[in-house]
């Protein structure tokens, strides 16, 4: 039996219930897992691709903040129309330092880029990559209306954003087709964007769901408690978990699969 998938709100698209997140595609440095880790190899990432799909997953999470991971992405998966691909803009990441650019011509810039690293023509999902003043990127920048061009030119095909904020998700989710917010057992105040987002009939993703990686550290059922916490949430779309271990990945599936909603 492989996952589910569960529409993506409105958008069209059918999104598995666990995600991929790769971060660790392409970086380690600066991020708050809570061990050290080497980039995998081209191989390993390959064979982790090929079991996700064999898993049913069918969604990756990428960013140009994650250091080469759309590269290698680009590079390394097969069957590009069997994926659906979620990149952001805004946070870029150069010399172990975050820098953050939301301004349209940057958009752009940004986009033609994860074209070219994705090898693709077309972006499935594109999300607004938050410094966590989300209202003041939302209403004071050139970004969104940037992102809905690029979408009626059909380059992509949903866009939202990665909110820090309530507010932010609130908003984003007003004008745009997707949200992705924290939500697990300790961080549980974007339900109320996930409930805005049902009624709205808008696509929901769902990050840090294990507490980047502290939530998983003692015991199975803490990761199992999260899962079913995130995905038993109505209108959730799909549970985004970052990992470059074959055992993990599996693990995680296994428990999605086995959680009735």
């Amino acid at each position: 039996m492989t996952l589910s998938t569960r529409p993506l709100g409105q958008t069209g698209l059918e999104v598995s219930s666990l995600g991929l997140g790769t971060v660790k595609f392409g970086r380690n440095q600066e991020v708050r897992y809570p061990n050290s880790f080497s980039l995998p190899s081209d191989q390993e990432i390959i064979n982790l691709l090929d079991l996700a799909q064999s898993l049913g997953i069918n969604l990756l999470d990428t960013a140009p903040a994650y250091g080469s991971s759309e590269q290698r992405i680009g590079r390394l998966l097969s069957n590009r129309a069997n994926w659906v691909i979620c990149t952001k803009i805004g946070e870029e990441f150069l010399h172990g330092r975050s820098f953050f650019n939301f301004t349209a011509d940057h958009v752009h810039y940004s986009i033609e880029r994860s074209l070219r690293n994705l090898n693709t023509d077309y972006l499935d999902i594109v999300l607004i990559h938050s410094d966590g003043n989300d209202m003041r990127i939302l209403e004071s920048t050139g970004c969104l209306n940037a992102l809905l061009t690029l979408k009626q030119q059909g380059i992509v095909r949903a866009v939202g954003m990665s909110t820090k904020t309530v507010e932010g998700g609130m908003k984003a989710i007003e004008i745009g087709d997707v949200v992705m917010v924290t939500y697990n057992p300790s961080n549980n105040k974007d339900h109320a964007v996930i409930d805005r987002a049902v009624k709205l009939n808008k696509g929901v993703l769902i990050k840090k769901v294990l507490n980047s990686g502290h939530d998983c550290i003692s015991t199975k059922a803490n990761v199992t408690k999260n899962l079913r916490f995130a995905l038993g949430h109505q209108g959730v779309s799909s549970v985004i978990v970052g990992t470059i271990s074959a055992a993990h990945l599996k693990a995680n599936s296994d428990i999605v699969k086995s959680i009735k909603v």
